[in-house]
Formats: C-alpha cells, sequence, structure tokens
C-alpha cells in the first residue's frame, strides 16, 4: 500500500511526531514502558483550549470517572477511552472529553476501567457498565454513549446491554472502532502494515485482552458477536481509511440497517487510526472531529441529519 500516495503531509508528519514518542514496535515494550511512552505521547499532543472547562474526579459505583460540566447541561455523554484495552486513562484524553464538552454544552462522563492484562474480559465491560449505571442515576438526563478505538467497542458493547436496562440513550458515536470483524480479509488485509495500526498490533492487544482463546457469542467482548441487532440508538461510525479496522466499522453498520436501525457510517479518507490526536494539527482531522462533535450534539438533541 503505497501511503506516501494517500496521506497528506500534514498527516505524514503527524505520524512522524508520534513515532517520536511512540515507537512502531512499541507491542514488543514491556506493558509498563507501553503505557509510559503512550502516556508521554498523549502529553505531548496535548491541547490547552479547553483548560478552563471545570472537571472533577469522582467514584461511580466503584469506578473511577472524570466528570466535565460547563454551565446547565441536560444531557450526559459517556466517553470511553481508547488504547487497545491496555493503555490510558482519564488523563490521556482529557482535552478531548474538554472540547467534546465545551462544543456541544453537555456533561461528559469518562471512565477509567480497568486496563488488560492484569484485569482481563470482562472487567473492561463490567466497569463501563457500572459508571454507565451510575451516570444516569446520577444525573438523569438522556444519554449519548461515545468513545474511540477500544473505547468505542466498549460503548457499542454498553449499547447492546442497555436494551431494557437503562433508559434514554439516545444515540452512539463510535470513532475507529474495533468490532470484531474477520482479521483474514477485507481492511485487515488491505492495511495490514498501516502507520499508527497494523493488522500484528490488532492481534496482539487481542491476546492480552483474552489470554488464549477469544470468546465466541458474547456481545460484551464484540459488538458483532451478538445475534441480535435491533432496538439499538441511532448509531454514527467513524473510521480512517487507512486502517486495519475500517471495515468493521462498514460491517457493524449493515447489521443495523438489516435490523432496521437508523445508522451512518463515515469513512474518513486520508486518516490513519488514532487522528484525535491530529485534529488540530491536520486540517482532515479537524474537519473529522467537527463531525464528531456535531454527531453527539445532534443525538443529544434527538435529531438526525444523515437521510
Amino acid at each position: 500500500m503505497d501511503y506516501d500516495a494517500l496521506l497528506d503531509a500534514e498527516t505524514q508528519e503527524f505520524i512522524r511526531r508520534t513515532a517520536e514518542y511512540y515507537p512502531d514496535d512499541a507491542v514488543s515494550l514491556s506493558i509498563e514502558e507501553q503505557r509510559q511512552v503512550y502516556d508521554r505521547m498523549c502529553h505531548a499532543f496535548r491541547q490547552s483550549e479547553t483548560e478552563g472547562i471545570p472537571s472533577e474526579d469522582l467514584d461511580a459505583n466503584g469506578v473511577r470517572v472524570r466528570v466535565y460540566s460547563a454551565g446547565q447541561p441536560t444531557r450526559t455523554v459517556i466517553y470511553i477511552h481508547g488504547g487497545g484495552f491496555v493503555l490510558g486513562g482519564l488523563d490521556s484524553h482529557d482535552d478531548v472529553c474538554s472540547e467534546i464538552c465545551a462544543q456541544t454544552g453537555y456533561r461528559v462522563v469518562s471512565i477509567d476501567y480497568r486496563l488488560c492484562p492484569e484485569h482481563r474480559h470482562p472487567a473492561q465491560f463490567e466497569d463501563c457498565w457500572a459508571a454507565s449505571e451510575w451516570a444516569a442515576d446520577t444525573y438523569g438526563d438522556p444519554i449519548v454513549l461515545a468513545g474511540d478505538s477500544a473505547g468505542a467497542t466498549l460503548a457499542a458493547c454498553v449499547a447492546h446491554h442497555a436494551r431494557g436496562r437503562l433508559q434514554n440513550v439516545l444515540g452512539q458515536v463510535l470513532i475507529y472502532p474495533g468490532f470484531g470483524g474477520d482479521r483474514d480479509q477485507g481492511s485487515y488485509l488491505e492495511h495490514a502494515h498501516a502507520p499508527m495500526l497494523s493488522r500484528a498490533d490488532v492481534k496482539f492487544y487481542a491476546s492480552i485482552r483474552s489470554l488464549g482463546e477469544e470468546p465466541t457469542d458474547d456481545p460484551t467482548y464484540e459488538p458483532l458477536q451478538d445475534s441480535d441487532f435491533s432496538g439499538l440508538p441511532p448509531t454514527v461510525i467513524i473510521t480512517a481509511d487507512c486502517d486495519p479496522l475500517r471495515d468493521d466499522g462498514r460491517d457493524y453498520r449493515d447489521r443495523l440497517l438489516e435490523a432496521g436501525g437508523k445508522v451512518c457510517w463515515i469513512n474518513e479518507e486520508g486518516l490513519v487510526h488514532g487522528y484525535l490526536r491530529a485534529r488540530h494539527s491536520v486540517p482532515r482531522a479537524r474537519a473529522s472531529f467537527e463531525r464528531i462533535s456535531l454527531a453527539i450534539e445532534a443525538l443529544g438533541q434527538g435529531l438526525w441529519p444523515y437521510d
């Protein structure tokens, strides 16, 4: 794959700068070393535009969360961070959550779920579900679920589990998610050696998460393992075109459409996995982040601007 042709100069510079902190072979490092370089990378890309947004760390049914609020919000966004179920936390996505709060006016609850390998599946799902129930009970507002990468996977798992259990889930916005697609076809092969996330990386994180055989028929692990896609909230899926996970977004869209759901899949050409960190340096990423914020805001208002 000719990424020199597919990616513009700004995106290539973003990839080069990322590699200064988080090398291409980072999965060969120890888990602790991976976390250290990931945290340094997130800090290097941190934006300060919304540092005035108030936030507080709270206990949500035993799960640490960070709550962002400006004014008197009437909607709650539950945001779940990415990092392959191994990396990241409240600080890694602090500026992203602040900006979503500032741009939408909604409260944002960011979840600090337990990480692998110290805590394997279903610990991550259990924490996200517990914190989601807490947010619903504490604030009583309609909810929009959102997340990126592994966090988008978990957000969708929560949406599936929430049917009949959690009221007023208005929608989900899922950013370059992995839903459990076939890793031996499509984008997994086409972009097997993509910058920022390779097929080998995806397989590594899956092995860490499951410790051996991956679960089957378990929609709390991967949404595409569900047998029922009906009754899900309006869904916006945003994928990066140069990403092995890309086709998972398409496949999940197709399942929701077959079940009569309301869903929009936006595939961002010329972008790579992890481009949220490039939203202030790469025009394509900036435009995509605006689409993400608008999607969260629209779903929170019960609007569907995608027909």
